[in-house]
């Protein structure tokens, strides 16, 4: 089947995105419905909330939705996925429509019933997000521009053609959605999760209340913007505690595990075993303790995004880029990070695989190379999300004037919308079923946040030296110039004296 091919494509599809993107961009004249429709579900998606599950889940539904439109007017071996199948025990029936004779007829088929497949999915998956009206807008003026009357909302496909396959296949897209564990009758509602801990307050000092240090904390803000820019004085919720439960695009039943955790079920996908746990009471001094050295790295990292540091980095893939190994045991952690200066052991790539020839050094402050790291696969305040960035790179790399449409890059060149419906298939259930096991695995494992694992330590003192006032077994690792006691004479103390004796690290504020 076809679906499959497209499991084995994925890899081959993202390796395409990286040697791309030398190339210059070129116009959007000859853009396909496919990838006129992609951008109207990334512009939902950035009016939406900041819901990568939810998202990927979207790009997956929309996906075939533009999929199986094309498939039904195809008369070669290509298998739609939905159409005609059983999905996890969903059927959806098809009889099959009449195909056009000429190529040009098949096209406007192809476009008329993606048009409206794609419109009435977002018509129910967006017009209650915040700003559901703007995106209601855009999809009715897209569908006035191409000409397509939104009134027809037949769905019988062997009489009223194109427009009335499309209604179909989002009919029973959204009757399929309403039944995949994703809750989204209840707006995607965890039935079960609660959070151990109370709220963490980031703008008060400390992190006094928490009840277990290695479990997750709800972040309560004065004003809280989200990564779609919406403004909200709600405390944020744990997104997709549960969404190990959805259905998954390609997933095997093998990778999934059923475990218990305080009277919850979870659906957990490629379980990866337990993360790093704080033995409190562990006599492990300092960075001793893998947990304490996992948490003191990332503070110690924080100080990497000041651009004004003086340090330069050379960020050429010459110097810059993975050759496919990483630790899987937490014991190999120290040497493949670089605990101080930042980054891991990837030595980068000898040669340009296209010239031939070396990659030329590209040196920039490492706080501004942090910076954007950091920041753009949570940027704001108009963000399509991680899976929507994947979309974002694909659809930039594929209006390269360099780029060449065979499938999996193989085989003859084809038509830009059957490579672009099966890019995004590809790319689809690759981000859903990736969003599923890594939520899954979130949910149940329900894991610590950074910020309140250094700050639980920071209440407790430090953990290096046992001579001190403030040693506490579950204290900060002492690390000179990072890591340090408050004591008489610093310049914290001359504006808050009763922070003698407290703990400091070193970070980068912000500008």
């Amino acid at each position: 089947m076809l679906y499959n091919s497209i499991r084995a494509s994925i890899l081959a599809l993202l390796t395409l995105l990286t040697w791309s993107f030398s190339a210059q961009a070129q116009s959007s004249e000859d853009e396909t419905i496919a990838h006129l429709w992609n951008e109207q579900v990334l512009e939902g998606i950035r009016n939406d909330f900041a819901r990568p599950t939810v998202h990927a889940r979207n790009l997956l539904h929309t996906s075939i939705a533009m999929f199986d439109c094309w498939t039904a007017y195809e008369q070669g071996a290509t298998e739609t996925f939905f159409l005609g199948k059983t999905w996890s025990g969903f059927e959806c029936a098809f009889d099959g429509v009449s195909i056009p004779e000429s190529a040009a007829e098949v096209l406007e088929a192809r476009e008329e019933a993606i048009s409206y497949a794609v419109y009435r999915l977002m018509q129910q998956r967006f017009e209650n997000t915040p700003d559901g009206p703007i995106t209601m807008f855009n999809i009715n003026s897209q569908m006035a521009q191409l000409g397509y009357d939104i009134g027809i909302v037949s769905t019988d496909y062997g009489t009223d053609g194109p427009a009335a396959l499309g209604n179909y296949i989002a009919e029973q897209l959204i009757a399929f959605g309403l039944q995949d564990g994703a809750n989204e009758e209840t707006d995607y509602s965890a039935e079960c999760y609660a959070p151990i801990n109370p709220n963490i307050q980031p703008e008060m000092p400390g992190n006094p209340d928490v009840n277990d240090p290695n479990h997750w904390q709800p972040i309560e803000l004065t004003l809280f913007v989200d990564q779609s820019g919406n403004v909200s004085t709600n405390i944020p919720e744990f997104v997709g505690p549960e969404w190990g439960e959805v259905v998954p695009f390609a997933l095997d039943s093998a990778d999934l595990q059923l475990l218990e955790r305080d009277g919850c079920t979870y659906h957990v996908w490629k379980d990866p075993g337990a993360p790093l746990y704080l033995d409190s009471t562990s006599v492990a001094s300092g960075l001793d303790d893998l947990w304490k050295w996992n948490f003191a790295m990332v503070s110690v990292w924080s100080s990497h995004l000041d651009p004004t540091d003086g340090v330069m980095w050379d960020i050429s893939p010459g110097n810059m880029g993975s050759d496919g190994s990483f630790p899987l045991d937490p014991e190999d952690f120290e040497s493949f990070y670089n605990f101080f200066d930042g980054g891991g052991q990837h030595p980068g790539h000898e040669l340009n695989p296209i010239t031939g020839e070396p990659y030329e050094p590209q040196m920039v402050p490492r706080g501004d190379y942090a910076r954007c790291l950091a920041e753009f696969w949570a940027d704001g305040p108009d963000s399509e999300t991680p899976p929507g960035h994947w979309f974002t790179l694909l659809n930039d790399v594929m209006e390269y004037p360099e780029f060449v449409f065979r499938w999996r890059g193989q085989g003859p060149i084809i038509d830009k919308l059957e490579y672009t419906v099966k890019a995004y298939l590809a790319l689809a259930g690759a981000m859903h079923d990736s969003a599923l096991a890594t939520w899954s695995i979130k949910g149940y494992y329900d894991y610590v946040r950074p910020l309140s694992a250094i700050r639980y330590m920071a209440e407790r003192g430090q953990s290096s030296d046992t001579t001190l006032a403030n040693y506490h077994p579950a204290g900060l690792p002492l690390i000179p110039g990072y890591i340090e006691v408050v004591e008489e004479g610093d310049p914290l103390a001359q504006f808050n004296p009763d922070a003698v004796g407290e703990m400091k690290v070193f970070a980068w504020r912000g500008p």
